[in-house]
């Protein structure tokens, strides 16, 4: 599908709403992080990604292979030897997901606070109400 017109991921019918949902995916953006290292086999990265399921590591690893940001190379020997690594595309992604994955991380502490001040805050709000 081409189209003349520029990409606007606000467009709910522009392809790039998709691609940016992809990228923002939790497991797609740590497999994308994990994968920077270097090509790693499927039960490695899903010990290092960590929590996730197989089905939903085998889906978010076809998608993004779909994608074009990874790779997905088949050794023959026994027992098959599987691993996936990082297009060209998917290499330019590491600068952005790095740049947010450091704000989420040196951020930690403000939002943790921030959340607790709205929880004390709504609590505050239903005792008042209740009295």
């Amino acid at each position: 599908m081409e189209t003349n017109l520029p990409a606007n991921v606000l467009d709910p019918n522009c392809p790039s709403r998709v691609i940016f949902q992809r990228i923002g995916d939790k497991w797609a953006s740590l497999v994308i992080q994990v994968l920077g290292e270097g090509p790693v086999r499927f039960s490695e990265l899903r010990k290092m990604v960590n929590v996730v399921t197989p089905k939903v590591l085998t889906q978010t690893l076809r998608a993004l292979e779909r994608d074009g940001l990874i790779t997905r190379t088949v050794h023959a020997q026994v027992p098959p030897r599987v691993d996936y690594e990082l297009t060209a595309m998917g290499e330019s992604l590491l600068g952005p997901l790095g740049m947010l994955r450091d704000w989420a991380e040196s951020h930690v502490p403000s939002i943790l606070e921030a959340r607790d001040a709205y929880d004390d805050a709504q609590d505050a709000a239903v005792l008042g109400a209740s009295n």
